[in-house]
């Protein structure tokens, strides 16, 4: 993942440092394990834990240059362990390593590990999205505007409910990530095509409780990839809710409408050639952030059907969309979550804006009265069409108000004073405060 879009927390859970800092931990558990059973003798387990204790620092380039010759990284890691040890404590302990295991075992628990912590990031991520949400559509809850079906006006909402709206769609991509994040957080020490023939499964069992991780039931030597397609389908999601926010303050901030936009910073250009430009720029960049993250769905996908126990066509989809799906949805919240937090509202522009079409939002309310009123639900209908339709073609500079009071054959069903009760805006935001419970409790 490139820096420009990637912040250090969740970038160090990738880097081979950290990696192979799990990698050891597995092994180091797993020889742990077997000296309580008598497998191996506790004086292994002892020395790879002293040499650890001294908090080496992992030497990457040694490691890549062994690989270089064995053309295995699981090898090169256990041969620049055994080294170490061996230096430190002047017996070769390691020789115990990785008794029983197979390569799988390390390098899918290890995974496991990175994206449950992956997983913790982004739940903080939308905790913090949701305070802001949540903030800002209490700062609005009665503030009015116009709802739009087929970007065409249709009927008033408040922008509040704009943002409860979006608050409840994140509060289930929350609840989403947590069960991906149990699904995913998945250990399998369970050795050559998973039927532990040369490792009890109470060492499975060690590294799991040690690693906070759940035990996978069958791991046919790999845990099987149902489970992470499930993960990066659920990331996935997130990125398409994202995108819904985003595209709808990219519409908000167009010209004709500039109902809300995104801050504008002192001293920042919106355009090299246009010096009034003010561009919907982080908003638009999320839209491309999200098409991305969802780019790695159907990868991940793709790697649940393996060959038999074991194949790695997936080995090298998961070093890809593993830190850059990840890393990409966590900056992605986080700039949704700045987008939100400094959003520049203007309700007086959406008052003006609701007041465009000379009252054609309150129509529905008019067709109504007059089927109440005795009217066929055709003929109204007919009724009021004829007249909005004059008030469209005039582009608002008609009143469907005026133009209904005028009409005969609508003030012989109802009287003057009945119409105009008709276009009460504040009748459309009775219920704010019910779905607000809904959404806020």
């Amino acid at each position: 993942m490139i820096p420009r879009y990637s912040r250090p927390q969740m970038s160090a859970i990738w880097s081979p440092e950290a990696r192979f800092r799990i990698w050891f931990e597995i092994e180091a558990h797993a020889t742990e394990a077997l000296a309580d059973l008598g497998v191996v003798p506790r004086a292994a387990a002892d020395a790879l834990w002293a040499w650890w204790a001294t908090a080496p620092a992992i030497d990457v380039a040694a490691i890549d240059a062994i690989e270089a010759v064995t053309r295995h990284d699981v090898i090169a890691f256990l041969t620049w362990v055994s080294e170490q040890v061996k230096a430190h404590s002047g017996e070769d302990w390691a020789r115990f390593l990785h008794q029983g295991m197979t390569s799988s075992d390390v390098l899918d628990t290890a995974l496991a590990v990175q994206l449950a912590q992956a997983s913790d990031l982004l739940i903080a991520d939308l905790d913090a999205l949701l305070a802001a949400i949540r903030t800002r559509a209490f700062e609005h809850k009665l503030t009015p505007t116009i709802g739009r079906s087929h970007g065409i006006h249709a009927e008033p909402v408040t922008f509040g409910l704009k943002l409860a709206q979006a608050h409840a769609e994140f509060e289930r991509c929350r609840a989403r990530v947590v069960a991906a994040r149990a699904e995913i957080a998945t250990c399998a020490i369970s050795g050559a095509v998973g039927t532990f023939a040369n490792i009890d499964p109470r060492v499975e069992l060690h590294v799991a409780e040690k690693l906070g991780l759940a035990v996978e039931p069958v791991s046919t030597q790999v845990i099987p990839r149902d489970r992470h397609a499930m993960f990066f389908a659920t990331l996935g999601v997130v990125a398409g809710s994202i995108e819904r926010l985003a595209t709808e303050i990219r519409h908000l901030q167009r010209t004709e409408v500039l109902e809300a936009e995104e801050y504008f910073a002192p001293g920042q250009k919106g355009s090299s050639a246009m010096p009034h430009k003010r561009n919907p720029v982080l908003t638009e960049n999320l839209t491309g952030l999200a098409r991305m993250v969802r780019g790695y769905v159907t990868p991940a996908l793709e790697n649940v059907a393996l060959w038999h126990e074991r194949d790695i066509s997936h080995s090298s989809v998961e070093r890809y969309i593993g830190p850059d799906a990840t890393i990409t949805l966590d900056f992605a919240l986080a700039r949704l979550t700045g987008v939100i937090e400094k959003l520049v509202v203007y309700p007086a522009r959406m008052h003006k804006n609701l007041d465009r079409m000379g009252g054609l939002v309150h129509s529905q309310r008019v067709l109504l009265a007059l089927t109440q009123a005795g009217v066929s639900r055709e003929d109204a209908y007919r009724l009021v069409q004829r007249n909005a339709m004059k008030v469209w073609e005039s582009d608002g500079e008609l009143s469907l108000l005026d133009l209904l009071k005028a009409d005969t054959d609508v003030t012989a069903a109802l009287s003057p004073e009945e119409i105009e009760a008709r276009f009460d805006l504040d009748y459309h935001y009775k219920h704010v405060d019910a779905i607000f419970d809904r959404v806020f409790g």
